[in-house]
């Protein structure tokens, strides 16, 4: 019998402000127990609260030990699934989290890098869920609230473990008839993000 691979972390979120029923939840909790590449699934539900959402991330990342962590977020406002390209060492929150706190250009961790970038391969990702026909996009920034957090929060715990791959996807609110196939997206990016050694040298900036 072969031996089992390391797993894969993948996390969401509870409901906030504006998203009653977030899909990253229900995105990761459908996916629970699933194998990828011979890795099997384990999801992670985060409080959308600042400090405890680190907390709890990397209490599990201690205990998994995953080969690949890909965490999820809402993005209300959007119409594309949001590859996201870099987390910001900064907590700047428009509204406050679900435990009532509004932290206000307060560093994420003190003293330490002012950005990290995904370990991911972005562009692929995007090239292969827009091939499967779903609306995507590399992102250059997560924002500032939770879910640029726990991205930044990620990359940090995960800083001298260079062989585990991680970063971070935005999915939108969708139509109830949309809701289905996001799951099949997560499955392909978790299925690129361990398949591609190489990005793609693909053009993904933007000008504003």
């Amino acid at each position: 019998m072969a031996a089992l691979k390391a797993p894969i972390l993948l996390t969401g979120f509870d409901a906030f402000e504006g998203v009653p029923a977030n899909p990253s939840r229900r995105v990761a909790q459908a996916l629970a127990g699933q194998s990828v590449q011979g890795s099997r699934v384990h999801a992670l539900v985060l409080p959308t609260v600042f400090e405890l959402s680190r907390r709890q991330l990397e209490a599990t990342l201690a205990a998994l030990r995953p080969r690949l962590v890909l965490a999820l977020g809402a993005a209300p406002a959007r119409a594309a699934i949001r590859v996201e390209r870099v987390a910001i060492n900064v907590d700047d929150a428009r509204i406050a989290d679900n435990a009532g706190r509004q932290p206000i250009d307060c560093p994420i961790v003190a003293g330490g890098p002012a950005a990290y970038f995904a370990r991911l391969p972005i562009k692929a990702i995007v090239a292969a869920l827009r091939e499967a026909g779903f609306a995507a996009e590399v992102s250059h920034s997560a924002g500032t609230f939770v879910c640029n957090h726990v991205f930044y929060a990620l990359m940090h715990a995960l800083r001298r473990r260079r062989t585990v791959r991680a970063g971070f996807v935005h999915l939108p609110v969708p139509a109830d008839a949309a809701a289905a196939r996001q799951e099949e997206a997560v499955r392909i990016a978790l299925e690129v993000a361990l398949g591609v050694a190489q990005d793609l040298p693909a053009a993904g900036g933007s000008v504003d």
